[in-house]
C-alpha cells in the first residue's frame, strides 16, 4: 500500500468522525507491518477532555488486536496531529507519519514531530 492509498483511506474515514463541537472531522489510517490496516476517527464528548482523538482510537485497536510497539509502518491522518498523540507515534515507533499541514502533503518521523519525548523508562 502506497502513502497515498493510505492518505485515501484517512480522508474517506474522516466522514464518520463524531464531532458535532468542533466540527473537524480527523480520519487516520495505520499500516501494521503485516499489510493490516486499522482505521479511527475523532470521537469528541460535551465533556471537552473525554474525547478520543483518531490517532488514538486507530493505535487503541490495533493494541486490542495483538500490535504493539514497533509492529507499525506508517500512520496516514488529514491533519496534523496533537502534541499528545505525537507521543503516542513516538513510543509505538511508527516508522513514518504522513499528514496534511498547509496544503501540502508531509511526510516525517515520529522523532521530527516531538523532537523532545517522553522515553520508556
Amino acid at each position: 500500500m502506497t502513502d497515498d492509498d493510505l492518505l485515501s483511506r484517512a480522508d474517506a474515514i474522516a466522514e464518520r468522525a463524531y464531532a458535532p463541537y468542533s466540527e473537524f472531522n480527523v480520519g487516520v489510517a495505520v499500516l501494521a507491518r503485516d499489510g493490516t490496516v486499522f482505521e479511527g476517527v475523532n470521537v469528541e464528548n460535551a465533556a471537552y477532555p473525554l474525547g478520543l482523538c483518531a490517532e488514538e482510537n486507530a493505535i487503541g485497536t490495533a493494541v486490542t488486536q495483538g500490535y504493539g510497539p514497533g509492529d507499525f509502518e506508517a500512520l496516514a491522518v488529514n491533519a496534523s496531529p496533537c502534541g499528545g498523540c505525537r507521543q503516542w507515534l513516538w513510543q509505538m515507533k511508527f516508522d513514518r507519519i504522513i499528514f496534511r499541514n498547509a496544503g501540502q502533503v508531509v511526510t516525517m518521523s515520529p522523532a521530527e514531530l516531538l523532537p523532545e519525548t517522553f522515553d520508556d523508562l
